[in-house]
């Protein structure tokens, strides 16, 4: 079972809640915004057909609401990983 780390936070794209994760603090969550394979993975992910984040995206965190902390907690209880669990708030193509 996932070893609860922290606070739970949402990574926002452009405004729109995309994936909710799991991290110590705030500013451990805002070193994300700025992993280039996050956006790359953004970038290539698809919903309605639509990338999730264009080149020039803005990308914000913050925490997340309680519904995004429920669909967090079951990915991660499914993931069943010590690794980083990005759990979507949005449907993938």
């Amino acid at each position: 079972m996932t070893a609860l780390l922290g606070v739970v936070f949402a990574m926002d794209v452009d405004g729109k809640a995309t994936f909710a994760f799991e991290a110590k603090n705030f500013r451990e969550a805002f070193e994300l915004c700025k992993e280039d394979w996050v956006r790359d993975d953004l970038t290539t992910t698809t919903s309605n057909g639509l990338p999730l984040c264009s080149s020039t995206a803005k990308l914000t965190v913050r925490r997340a609401d309680e519904a995004e902390i429920v669909i967090y907690r079951k990915a991660a209880m499914q993931a069943q990983t010590e690794d980083l669990v990005l759990a979507y708030l949005v449907d993938l193509d």
